[in-house]
């Protein structure tokens, strides 16, 4: 089979197909009647819900992407330096690491009412999750890609009088772009998640918001459509990061036909 057929064959049309079998069995369901329509509403009736609800979910949206990108922006800067910083000095790996660890394991349920109640019901609070949600993976995956640089070329680069900044530029940093790439894509579906959380429990505007007030309208329909359209988002945001890493690490498409079976 040709490469590029086999390619859309396993990237496009598969996919394409368990969608459209999950969509064909949730189909079934709803017409089957087995299911009560107020508690799972039929594709049509959520994608009716959307179109009729569409504006005012456009306008939560832009709140909640916002808060997501701001979020990114300062978490992937924490979580860089954080890295930088724990490679360059292992005391302060030996001292940081473990509190890093210790963040991860307070549930964000749990941290999401405590940031509303300190910080108040604006965007602020919102942010400040997202940041310890995004933080963790990228400084984590950074220092992984840092610390499993070959020594030797570490060696070789300092043998021919290469300065700290040349060899991170050089050497380590394009060895830790893979690392950073893979927890970033963790990131950025966290990073939506977060924000929809701190959003239902303390807010006034944003996709977290609506859910709660569909919810206690029980509009299920319109709850499903904002599932649906926070899942599209993430699974957009994973894309655009799958094709940065593309464009900054071309050297992964020739080493991946490298390995292909012959």
């Amino acid at each position: 089979m040709n490469e590029k057929l086999r390619s859309i064959i396993n990237k496009t049309l598969l996919p394409v197909a368990a969608l459209l079998i999950v969509l064909g069995v949730w189909y079934v369901v709803c017409e089957s009647g087995s299911v009560p329509q107020f508690l799972l509403p039929s594709p049509q009736a959520v994608w009716q819900a959307f179109l009729k609800d569409r504006q005012l979910l456009m306008k939560h949206a832009r709140v909640t992407l916002t808060e997501t990108f701001i979020g990114l922006f300062f978490g992937i800067i924490i979580g860089f330096l954080s890295a930088v910083v724990m490679d360059r000095f292992s005391i302060v790996r030996k001292m940081l690491y473990p509190l890093i660890i210790i963040t991860q394991t307070i549930p964000t349920v749990a941290i999401a009412p405590l940031l509303v109640l300190w910080l108040g019901y604006k965007m602020l609070p919102k942010i400040v999750l997202i940041v310890l949600i995004v933080f963790f993976p990228i400084a984590i995956g950074l220092l992984e890609g840092f610390q499993s640089v070959d020594a030797d070329t570490v060696n070789l680069m300092r043998s021919m009088g290469a300065k700290r900044l040349q060899i991170f530029r050089i050497v380590k940093m394009p060895s830790a772009l893979g690392h950073f790439f893979s927890g970033l894509k963790i990131s950025v579906s966290y990073a939506v998640v977060g924000a929809v959380l701190a959003e239902w429990l303390g807010g006034t505007e944003g996709l977290g918001c609506y859910m709660t007030r569909v919810r206690k309208a029980y509009a299920y329909d319109k709850m499903f459509a904002v599932i649906i359209l926070i899942s599209v988002i993430s699974l957009l945001m994973i894309w655009l990061t799958d094709m940065l890493q593309k464009s900054l690490m071309p050297w992964e498409k020739v080493n991946k036909k490298r390995r292909l079976p012959t």
